[in-house]
């Protein structure tokens, strides 16, 4: 006997119960595949989780500090001068030593660190260069007074607006034969004195090359 459907008053036809069937079975099949998706997720989310919990959580590994001395040796060899190198003096670290371009001008950058506290202090050779290039540097600041060091005059670099040169609030500059040297950063200036007086007799030397 035909099945009555009740919308529609009579019996169904061969074909709208083929229909109904099928529509049913269309049903059925999203539906398992939705529950399938959601399972699907749920085992990656679990997999994640066991992954991400079994990343060890050691301190990060210190990394290992330039080699100021074999990175100069390198560069003197190939200028065939002397290249800086430095000493700050127990408690400073080198965090970064490279030649960088400023203005179009190269120059040999060490980047000194004090361990456990805040501040800089960068030790710079620029190579062929004048003070206009220490100007490039420290953003347009003149010098109005200098020091000396070692027998070294220095010009001396006090930045009005430390936040438009890297937070340098303080800079040492002196010519040094065809190069030009400077100590720059916002470490005191005692620091910087420091500083300048490590790299004097290199200065002197770099002083006499023709």
């Amino acid at each position: 006997m035909a099945r009555v459907v009740a919308h529609l008053g009579r019996p169904e036809t061969p074909q709208e119960t083929a229909d109904r069937k099928a529509e049913f079975s269309a049903r059925y099949r999203n539906s398992k595949t939705f529950k399938n998706l959601i399972a699907a997720i749920l085992v990656t989310v679990a997999v994640v989780f066991v992954v991400v919990a079994g990343v060890p959580r050691g301190e990060p590994v210190a990394q290992p500090q330039p080699d100021v001395p074999a990175l100069a040796a390198g560069i003197e060899s190939d200028l065939g001068r002397p290249v800086l190198t430095p000493s700050l003096g127990e408690g400073w670290r080198v965090n970064q030593a490279s030649t960088e371009g400023v203005g179009g001008t190269e120059a040999w950058t060490m980047v000194y660190v004090r361990e456990g506290e805040s501040g800089f202090l960068r030790v710079a050779q620029g190579f062929d260069a004048d003070e206009a290039w220490v100007g490039q540097v420290l953003d347009g600041t003149r010098s109005t007074e200098t020091t000396e060091i070692d027998g070294i005059t220095w010009n001396i670099y006090r930045p009005s607006n430390p936040s438009g040169t890297g937070n340098i609030d303080y800079a040492l500059a002196t010519p040094a034969g065809p190069d030009y040297v400077l100590v720059y950063g916002d470490a005191a200036p005692e620091t910087a004195a420091l500083a300048a007086a490590s790299v004097t007799s290199q200065i002197e030397q770099l002083r006499e090359v023709p």
